[in-house]
């Protein structure tokens, strides 16, 4: 399954819109890192489930304002949202099961 991809531009539009309460998930990779690759593709398996909750990717080279604000260290990262705040920051997506358990809807 294809991620979509947002610029940060996109992405903080959206987060500032009033009422986003449904949890959602933004995976912050670079397009050279063999480790992000992996971990979308996994991403892309959870998805496919259709029990997941909707996730974004966005390139952390072109995210200077929420890399700064939300403190990401490395990638690949995904940040689980919540009323449009990190409620929760993964670096190590070590399995498909892992993804699926903090994705569900």
């Amino acid at each position: 399954m294809n991620i979509p991809e947002k610029s940060e531009n996109e992405l903080l539009a959206q987060l500032r819109q009033e009422g986003r309460n449904d949890p959602e998930a933004i995976y912050f990779h670079t397009p050279l890192c063999g480790t992000c690759a992996l971990a979308e593709r996994m991403l892309g398996i959870v998805l496919e489930t259709g029990t997941a909750m909707p996730v974004t990717k966005v390139n952390i080279n072109f995210a200077p304002v929420l890399r700064e604000t939300w403190r990401i260290s490395s990638v690949p990262c995904l940040v689980i949202l919540e009323n449009g705040r990190p409620a929760r920051i993964e670096y190590a997506l070590h399995s498909v099961v892992d993804l699926h358990r903090w994705l569900k809807r």
